[in-house]
């Protein structure tokens, strides 16, 4: 409902003079017996015009003054006197939200455009009606102030409502600079360093490191920020808020140049990046860019993550993690491991959930060794949901031996002076049976994915290497420095190279010089080339079903995307076997097979390394490495397939 405004009175003026004007006229002309009809007219016409005013006035004009008489009838002059010089800015509403009265304050310093009588309350404010009544209120902004508003019912009526207007804009305006002006710690940190300039010349070291430190400094150019030299690798950035955003915002640019700053022939700089921020105090923000500079680190390197309280953010990913020639590693890690062994009473190794090649052959290798040292050892695995029987069933038939175990019987070993070793995975919601993961005391983790946010936090060795191929690899670099009584057969071998086979495509994808070092031991321990291909033989039935879901194929922005039509028992190994042969296709850089199990649509991944394939997954809760990640939505096919490609869609974009 509208107040009077200068329109409506200015008309209410105009009808009151041509009213008043017919009046006089059609007395004037009825006095004449000529024009007696012509002033009747003017006679009614004044009537209806007089009325139209009486009403406009009862019904309408006089609407706001009922609602101030009625709510000055209800106060008593002190109170009238107090509301009207009121410290701060106030309003009563009635119950359809519409201002009835307002003091000199908020006529003065909120709403100063005219009279705010009848307005509603809403049409002024972005104001939450049912925050106001609160006890903290509702925050408002007007005109670039900022206003805490809160709302108590009259004590006389219950349909009105008095709202206070209490200026908070100093404290907002102090509460953004000081949120703005508090620092961010940022640890930048060359990928393999030592290893980059171990074979170029001095002169090309010093023009490296002039690149490295002009390119560090560009960063923090037109910043408030410094940048101090904390290694031969590393730099510590402290910089304000405000600086830290944009910086976000364009996904961390100096990745990108840092890959311009050539080294040799065929390499290039990389970075990783920790970025703390949004923390208590300085010490915790250094704390919090540790943490993302280790998850940087075990993701491959070349990106940045971003640390919050709330969780990580991840930026950049683009290069494949780069292989270490270096065996330091391994062999301390086989040392810390052979220790674990010995103190321990018996030893239980398992994979992740539907065990693979690798999954299932790591651990097995690894349970040979530890047998051979004289403790109880098995293999944890699920005997009827796993995708390595075959394997499974060569070693036991040939094998006197009693490896697998599955994990009801498990639960039974695990006391105190257990060890379990988890290969293949640092998930823990990704182990073959989370009630032994959850009732082991004594854990160790050897595995070569990518680090993941939610990974095995308490464990006495974590073994993570994530430029390793396989967990096959891994296992096998560390039996050759284990004690001379841990000695493996030739089956175990054999297990061992079917997992590097398996996740390298046959020595095509994510292999490095240390991969074909580990297959020569294995071939020297024994292993047979002929029967490890046998154990990727599989049913006519496979290769049926994975020629329909390449068949069903479609392309997408150079990527190969199918969906598997029906489920079947072997449909987790005819799509992963379809998305290897889908990268066959040309103008392909990564395929994608989509099929229903378990009432979840699962997702296989495969790249040929331009695309990182473990960064789309990870949009969609899933994971894994560069070349190969995967899965599970709770949704339905259509419903994941959309998602897949805005998925791709938003990896492209930022890529």
């Amino acid at each position: 409902m509208k107040g009077t405004t200068g329109v409506q009175l200015l008309i209410k003026i105009t009808t009151a003079a041509i009213s008043a004007a017919a009046l006089a006229s059609s007395c004037i002309l009825m006095r004449a017996p000529s024009t007696e009809s012509e002033g009747g007219a003017l006679l009614a016409c004044s009537v209806v015009c007089s009325v139209l005013l009486i009403l406009e006035y009862i019904f309408f004009g006089s609407s706001t003054q009922k609602y101030i008489a009625k709510s000055a009838s209800q106060l008593n002059s002190t109170e009238k006197e107090s509301l009207l010089n009121f410290p701060e800015p106030a309003v009563i509403i009635d119950s359809q939200k519409s201002i009835v009265w307002y003091n000199k304050l908020f006529g003065k310093s909120v709403f100063t455009d005219e009279e705010a009588y009848g307005l509603n309350i809403e049409d002024i404010f972005k104001i939450d009606m049912d925050k106001i009544y609160s006890n903290e209120g509702d925050t408002v902004c007007h005109k670039d102030k900022f206003y805490n508003v809160r709302a108590i019912h009259t004590e006389h009526s219950e349909d009105m409502s008095m709202l206070c207007f209490i200026d908070k804009t100093d404290y907002v305006e102090l509460d953004y600079e000081m949120r703005q002006s508090r620092q961010s710690v940022m640890i930048i940190m060359i990928d393999n360093y030592e290893e980059l300039i171990s074979n170029i010349r001095e002169s090309e070291k010093a023009h490296i490191l002039v690149s490295i430190e002009s390119l560090i400094e560009n960063f923090t150019e037109g910043t408030t920020g410094i940048s101090r030299r904390a290694g031969n690798d590393r730099f510590y950035v402290i910089l304000e808020e405000r600086f830290l955003k944009p910086i976000i915002d364009k996904r961390f640019e100096i990745l990108e140049k840092a890959r311009r700053i050539s080294i040799g022939e065929r390499r290039n700089l990389t970075l990783s990046i920790g970025v703390g921020h949004e923390a208590d105090d300085l010490a915790e923000s250094e704390k919090y860019a540790k943490q993302a500079l280790d998850m940087c680190l075990g993701r491959g390197g070349d990106q940045a993550a971003v640390r919050t309280e709330n969780g990580y953010e991840f930026y950049g990913g683009q290069s494949k993690g780069m292989s270490k020639n270096t065996r330091v590693k391994s062999r301390m890690m086989a040392s810390a491991l052979t220790e674990l062994i010995n103190s321990s009473e018996r030893v239980l190794i398992m994979g992740h959930s539907y065990g693979d090649l690798d999954s299932i052959g790591s651990a097995t290798g690894l349970c040979e060794a530890v047998k051979s040292m004289g403790k109880e050892s098995y293999v944890v695995v699920d005997p009827d949901n796993n995708l390595s029987k075959t394997l499974i069933k060569y070693v036991s038939d040939n094998s006197i031996k009693n490896y697998y175990m599955p994990p009801k019987d498990a639960l039974s070993k695990i006391d105190d002076e257990t060890l379990l070793i988890i290969t293949d995975t640092h998930n823990p919601e990704l182990v073959d049976s989370k009630e032994v993961f959850a009732k082991a005391k004594h854990i160790a983790v050897i595995d070569h994915h990518r680090l993941m946010v939610r990974s095995i936090e308490k464990s006495d060795l974590f073994y993570h290497e994530p430029s390793a191929s396989s967990a096959s690899e891994m296992v096998a670099e560390l039996l050759e420095y284990f004690p001379e009584n841990a000695k493996v057969s030739s089956l175990a071998a054999e297990a061992l190279l079917s997992g590097i086979m398996l996740d390298t495509k046959n020595f095509v994808m994510n292999t490095g010089v240390r991969t074909f070092e580990a297959a020569a031991y294995l071939k020297k321990l024994g292993a047979d080339m002929i029967a490890v291909k046998k154990m990727f033989a599989n049913s006519l039935d496979t290769y049926m079903n994975k020629a329909d879901i390449i068949t069903s194929s479609e392309i997408y922005r150079k990527c190969a995307i199918a969906c598997a039509e029906k489920s079947a028992d072997n449909i987790r190994v005819a799509a992963s076997k379809a998305a290897d042969e889908m990268l066959e296709i040309t103008g392909v850089n990564a395929s994608f097979v989509l099929y229903e199990l378990g009432g979840r649509i699962n997702i296989s991944a495969r790249s040929l390394g331009r695309y990182n394939v473990q960064v789309i997954m990870e949009q969609l809760g899933g994971g894994g490495h560069h070349e190969m990640a995967a899965c599970q939505l709770d949704t339905d096919m259509a419903s994941a397939k959309k998602k897949l490609f805005e998925a791709i869609d938003d990896y492209i974009r930022n890529n």
